[in-house]
């Protein structure tokens, strides 16, 4: 007669196995949530620095071509005051356009010429806390500031 030998792992041997993945998950959840914190301060820090980037290119486009009411960039009319883009849609929204709606709700500054302009990231703990914003050139040779506040991503 042929013994048979049975195969498969023990109650116990799971049981332990299931208690080493949920302690491992434990301190893995966390980590990954830093990290989802992390990517958003730095997706808000990106849009700064094209914020900035789009500013300069619109001032430098407006000293080359003697206009400081409006330039053209990427086929987008861009308005101007003192020779950097208003906070406006027509002004710096349009100098980074397009920018998705998916990742940032644009509030225009009101009035655009002195308004501030604020970019929040959508999905972030503390919506109000995870923005950029943008307040136009106070005066002529002044530049625009832009400000990050990443405290609420």
């Amino acid at each position: 007669m042929k013994t048979s030998l049975e195969r498969g792992f023990t109650l116990i041997e799971l049981v332990v196995v299931i208690t080493i993945l949920g302690i491992l998950a434990a301190f893995a959840v966390p980590r990954f949530i830093s990290l989802e914190s992390t990517a958003r301060a730095a997706t808000i820090n990106s849009l700064a620095g094209s914020i900035r980037s789009a500013a300069s290119l619109a001032r430098g486009m407006s000293m080359a071509t003697a206009n400081s009411a409006s330039v053209t960039m990427e086929g987008n009319s861009v308005a101007l005051v003192n020779n950097y883009p208003d906070a406006g849609n027509g002004g710096i929204a349009n100098a980074l356009s397009p920018i998705a709606s998916t990742d940032f709700t644009f509030t225009p500054g009101s009035p655009v010429a002195t308004g501030t302009a604020k970019w929040t990231k959508v999905g972030a703990t503390t919506v109000a806390n995870c923005v950029v914003s943008y307040v136009p050139s106070a005066s002529a040779g002044a530049a625009p500031t832009v400000a990050v506040d990443t405290s609420g991503c």
